[in-house]
């Protein structure tokens, strides 16, 4: 039996690191008190996965961590298990249960919603940039990866963006193959405006994955029909 647990990352915990988050849910299952599944050999561990790594700095409120029960437990028992292993600091936000035939989360995702508010003297100038960049047919920006950099087309791999309330309102592929990162889009638009890259905090609204019927809809949504 697998679960689906959404949880939130708020800003005091923003700088620990996701190996370190790893490790935290390791210990956090280990005590929750429910029948945890655990891998095989010499070492032991609980089995479980992310749905996709959040980066240093960045706050969520839509992480999903997918994790195996060797034996059936209700949902309500789950998430109550799963606040009192948690701070406040992670949040549960959802609970989900699903069979093994489910599809891992980490496979699912395809896009992010994210708010990113520009700081300083440039805000004003990058949240101007937006209109210009969904204007545009083309904006090249570079990818940097643990390979090195490339250059890449950003304008495909921001599906929607838009300036709302002082932020940055984005929704961006996030594939192993095409993956635009929030810090990446604002370079961009700091190089339309001709001004600075400002900092951003950015702050995780969603993950979405497309179902059997092409929709894009919340991960803890996805349906295979």
């Amino acid at each position: 039996m697998r679960t689906l647990l959404r949880f939130g990352k708020n800003s005091r915990l923003r700088f620990v690191s996701h190996l370190d988050l790893q490790r935290f849910f390791q210990r956090a299952l280990n005590r929750s008190g429910l029948p945890i599944a655990f891998s095989q050999g010499f070492n032991p561990h609980p089995i479980m996965s992310f749905a996709s790594a959040l980066a240093v700095g960045w706050t969520s409120e839509y992480e999903v961590l997918d994790f195996k029960l060797s034996a059936p437990m209700g949902r309500g028992r789950i998430e109550e298990a799963m606040r009192g292993a948690l701070p406040e600091d992670l949040p549960v936000l959802g609970v989900r249960t699903v069979d093994d035939r489910f599809p891992a989360a980490m496979a699912l995702v395809r896009c992010a919603v994210n708010r990113s508010p520009p700081e300083g003297e440039s805000g004003s100038a990058i949240l101007a940039a937006a209109e210009a960049f969904c204007a545009a047919e083309h904006v090249m920006g570079v990818r940097r990866t643990k390979s090195g950099e490339r250059e890449i087309d950003m304008r495909p791999l921001a599906l929607s963006l838009e300036a709302r309330d002082g932020s940055l309102l984005a929704r961006l592929m996030l594939t192993e193959k095409d993956t635009l990162k929030p810090d990446v889009l604002l370079d961009g638009l700091a190089a339309l405006a001709g001004v600075e890259a400002p900092r951003a905090r950015v702050h995780r609204l969603r993950l979405l994955g497309e179902n059997a019927a092409g929709e894009i809809v919340p991960l803890m949504e996805w349906k295979n029909a």
